[in-house]
């Protein structure tokens, strides 16, 4: 990584090496893009540090230790993925303010990745769509709550992650 630029091929991952390395440069990375935050968007230190705690759970967590994906190449769709379904299954307590900060991160990273020429503007457009779509989260963590029964099959089914 130089100049804030990364290589994309280094986020790809395909064996544990691969995944440790990637795991590195997004910390890397991150660091990066909180000191934008705070240097170039001159973001309030508290905000900067909640956008880039919020990117940083989002990729780390989910997109390079679970989906085992490069953090440039995700399709859009892994957002909605992420808040529809597996935060609400890997947090004890979801909820909705929690979600919506970590969102707020994914969708200035993905903006600044954007602006580092990484991902194309209609990738970012469609990130930033499924980040502001709040009430589906809402929805989401309300009927997981409700759940009864075998609801659980349906309510997985309508949000999956594949």
């Amino acid at each position: 990584m130089t100049d804030n630029k990364a290589n994309i091929d280094d986020f790809s991952i395909a064996n544990l090496d691969d995944e440790i390395l990637a795991d590195k440069l997004c910390v890397e990375f991150l660091t990066a893009f909180h000191k934008h935050l705070l240097n170039d968007k001159e973001l309030d230190p508290l905000l900067a540090g909640s956008r880039a705690r919020g990117a940083d759970y989002f990729l780390r967590d989910f997109i390079i230790s679970d989906r085992r994906e490069n953090i440039f190449l995700i399709e859009s769709d892994r957002i909605r993925q992420f808040g529809g379904n597996w935060y609400i299954l890997s947090n004890m307590e979801p909820n909705m303010e929690e979600l919506g900060y970590i969102l707020a991160g994914v969708a200035v990273f993905y903006e600044y990745c954007h602006t580092l020429g990484l991902i194309d503007k209609e990738t970012n457009d469609e990130i930033a769509a499924h980040c502001l779509a709040l009430s589906y989260y809402l929805e989401r963590i309300e009927a997981f709550h409700d759940i009864a029964d075998d609801g659980y099959i349906k309510w997985d089914a309508d949000c999956p992650v594949k």
